[in-house]
């Protein structure tokens, strides 16, 4: 089945509602810009293609374009899939990983075919619980490069939960800096392990290429000495 374009909330709320019955929905959320995203698009599509299974349903949502039904899911970085079943999230999965995906698929099928089964998100949950440091920091590895500029912050660009996220924010926003984001509120072990990870004690972080850039007080000092800052820092 061809992956379906989500163009608007309304062709959203249709699909996963309406015309959704008893059909596994696959939502993949990415944006034009992240790079692991332009690699997922053709797997995504590809494994679509392979899925002779009309009931499920792949859609694909633009996060920035869509941003109100990404901040539904608490969407935080990208690529980030979701799949539900009549109105029930079953799985989770953020990275751009096709062998973690398939696997994911593949359990939910399983489970869409099984409806009297428990649903597989409690197992998740267990997992995470269960992360060593070594695992938060393979995580990590991969989330400080999900996008060229990336913003571990408290709550969302759209609804900062304190003032130095918000102050930074601002000044992305200011200096017309595309830039991706992680709510570390929404995840303990990311709160925690950055903090060693970056050393680092605060937050909000920035990173730029993968690389850490400081707090908000850093990133100001480094705009007074440079006004160029992000365009210079972002082109190397």
């Amino acid at each position: 089945m061809a992956v379906i374009e989500i163009t608007s909330q309304d062709q959203f709320t249709q699909l996963t509602t309406t015309d959704a019955g008893d059909k596994l929905i696959v939502l993949y959320f990415q944006t034009a810009w992240a790079e692991p995203c332009k690699q997922m698009n053709e797997v995504y599509a590809a494994i679509s293609e392979e899925a002779s299974n009309s009931d499920i349903v792949f859609l694909a949502i633009d996060a920035d374009s869509h941003s109100e039904i990404a901040e539904l899911f608490e969407i935080s970085a990208v690529p980030y899939f979701v799949l539900i079943q009549k109105g029930t999230i079953l799985k989770e999965l953020s990275g751009a990983d096709p062998k973690e995906f398939i696997a994911l698929l593949d359990e939910c099928k399983k489970f869409a075919a099984n409806k009297g089964a428990d649903a597989p998100a409690a197992e998740a949950e267990e997992t995470e619980e269960a992360e060593s440091e070594e695992e938060v920091f393979a995580r990590l590895t991969k989330l400080v490069s999900a996008a060229p500029v990336m913003l571990f912050m408290k709550g969302t660009p759209a609804e900062p939960k304190c003032g130095f996220s918000r102050q930074l924010v601002g000044i992305l926003r200011e200096h017309q800096v595309r830039f991706g984001f992680f709510d570390i509120l929404k995840d303990d072990a990311v709160r925690q392990s950055l903090k060693k990870f970056s050393d680092w004690p605060t937050f909000p972080q920035l990173y730029i290429n993968g690389e850490f850039q400081g707090g908000l007080d850093i990133i100001k000092e480094s705009l007074e000495d440079d006004a160029d800052f992000f365009q210079h820092t972002i082109q190397q």
